[in-house]
C-alpha cells in the first residue's frame, strides 16, 4: 500500500484552478522529484499534501488515514508527514537546539530534556551537532536551512515534504544541504521533493513527475524521464534548465 496516495487532487484560489485532478502514489522509501515550470501547481500539491491548503476536490490519503480538514486530524497527519520550506522559518531569538526543541515540546508534548536529547541527535545527523548553542543570525543560509530538516527531523515522520529547499541559498551553500537529503533518502526516508536541482534528480531520486499547467503531465525513472521526454512541454522544459 502507498505511504501517500492522492487521488482526483482539485485546489483553486477563485476562479484559478491551480490542480486539475492530480492522481499520484508514494511509496513508503521512495524518493520522487517533482518538477515544473513556476505556477505549474508544485508547490501547491506539496501544501495540500501537508494539509496547509485545504483542497476543492479528490482525496488524499496518509499511511492509510484519509485527510480531514478539522485540527485534531491535521495535527495527526503533520506529526507523520514533515515540510521544510524554502525560506528556514527559524525563530531568530532562539539557538538552533531551542528551534528544533519548540515544536516536540508544543506539539508532542516531549519533556525538555526529551526534546534537548532528540535536538542533540538530529543536529548531529544534519552535521551541526556543534551547533546546538548557535543562534541563526550567526549561521550560514545553509546552515539554517540543515537546522530546519533537523527541526523536521526530531518529530519523527513517516515522510518528508521539501519545497524547493536550496533556492534561497548562495550557490556554494546548496550543495551541503544537498548531501543532507542524499543521507536522507539513503537512509530509507520517504521523500516528496519539489527541485530545480536536475543533477540531483537524476542521481538520487527513484522517480521524477513532471508537472505542467496545474496536472502531472508525465512521470517515471529518472533515466527514462530525462533521457527519453514524451511530450514538447517536456522537452522545453528540460532544454531550458539543463
Amino acid at each position: 500500500m502507498s505511504l501517500i496516495a492522492i487521488e482526483g487532487l482539485r485546489k483553486s484560489y477563485g476562479e484559478h484552478e491551480v490542480l486539475k485532478g492530480i492522481d499520484l502514489e508514494v511509496a513508503k522509501g521512495e524518493v520522487v522529484a517533482v518538477i515544473g515550470k513556476s505556477g505549474s501547481g508544485k508547490s501547491t500539491l506539496l501544501r495540500c499534501v501537508n494539509g496547509l491548503e485545504a483542497i476543492n476536490g479528490g482525496s488524499i490519503t496518509v499511511d492509510g488515514a484519509r485527510l480531514a480538514g478539522d485540527e485534531a486530524h491535521l495535527r495527526a497527519l503533520r506529526l507523520k508527514v514533515g515540510m521544510i520550506f524554502q525560506q528556514f522559518n527559524l525563530f531568530p531569538h532562539k539557538t538552533a537546539g531551542q528551534n528544533v526543541m519548540l515544536a516536540q515540546q508544543v506539539v508532542k508534548k516531549t519533556g525538555k530534556a526529551a526534546a534537548e536529547a532528540m535536538a542533540r541527535r538530529m543536529l548531529d545527523r544534519v552535521g551541526l551537532g556543534e551547533k546546538f548553542g548557535a543562534y541563526p543570525d550567526q549561521l550560514s543560509g545553509g546552515q539554517q536551512q540543515r537546522v530546519a530538516i533537523a527541526r523536521a527531523l526530531a518529530m519523527e515522520p513517516m515522510a518528508l515534504l521539501c519545497d524547493e529547499i536550496t533556492s534561497a541559498l548562495d550557490p556554494e551553500l546548496v550543495g551541503e544541504v544537498l548531501q543532507v537529503v542524499r543521507g536522507l533518502a539513503a537512509e530509507g526516508m520517504t521523500l516528496m521533493m519539489v527541485t530545480h536541482e536536475m543533477a540531483f534528480a537524476r542521481d538520487v531520486c527513484s522517480r521524477v513527475v513532471f508537472m505542467h499547467q496545474g496536472r502531472v503531465h508525465e512521470a517515471g525513472p529518472p533515466g527514462e524521464v530525462f533521457a527519453n521526454p514524451r511530450t514538447p512541454e517536456l522537452q522545453s522544459f528540460l532544454g531550458r534548465v539543463a
